[in-house]
């Protein structure tokens, strides 16, 4: 028992460090940016692949029912991703999808990532993030890591800050649903 509480300690001063570490003015950056595209009634599409897909799938649920902003991931509709998969590719799939859903300067992508995607992850995230910026698209991102692709181009970024190397991938995945949970309350009460 003396290990597991150990572990639990260690992982929750972890998440106490990271609270402390986040900087308030990429979060304030993100709710201003939200803003704006609710006032201007464009859509937001929420991007992520694995844990921060189903992140998404959740965070669509708090942007349409609480802050009524139209919003939409294609981790939502598994039989169209996958056949964009199949027939298009991995690399291409969000991209093209985006494309099918019109995206214009009006709309936003929020992109939920444990690195933002490079030259060698997640080209899925790279190819719809240049996809975004052809059409004037906002760019919005929570990730960790180095930030990778989706930090550079982001019009607002939130770095979730790195405390354990052995575990960036929960701690930014859980941080991603703390942030996303904010900023739907901020904008929600006021």
């Amino acid at each position: 028992m003396g290990q597991t509480n150990d572990y639990i300690t260690k992982y929750l001063n972890q998440v106490k460090e990271i609270c402390g570490r986040i900087k308030v003015e990429e979060i304030d950056a993100l709710i201003q940016g939200l803003d704006s595209l609710k006032k201007n009634k464009g859509r937001l599409f929420i991007l992520g692949v694995g844990g921060s897909a189903a992140n998404a799938s959740h965070c669509v649920n708090d942007f349409r029912k609480i802050l009524g902003i139209e919003s939409y991931t294609p981790t939502d509709n598994v039989a169209e991703l996958t056949a964009r998969i199949n027939d298009e590719s991995w690399a291409d799939c969000f991209a093209n999808w985006l494309k099918g859903s019109i995206l214009d300067a009006k709309d936003a992508i929020l992109i939920l990532s444990v690195g933002g995607g490079s030259v060698n992850t997640s080209q899925n995230i790279v190819n719809a993030i240049k996809y975004a910026k052809s059409v004037g698209s906002k760019i919005y991102s929570i990730v960790s890591r180095t930030g990778g692709y989706a930090k550079v181009c982001s019009d607002a970024c939130v770095m979730i800050p790195i405390v354990d190397h052995s575990l960036v991938t929960p701690h930014a995945e859980e941080w991603q649903a703390v942030i996303w949970h904010l900023l739907v309350n901020h904008n929600y009460e006021h």
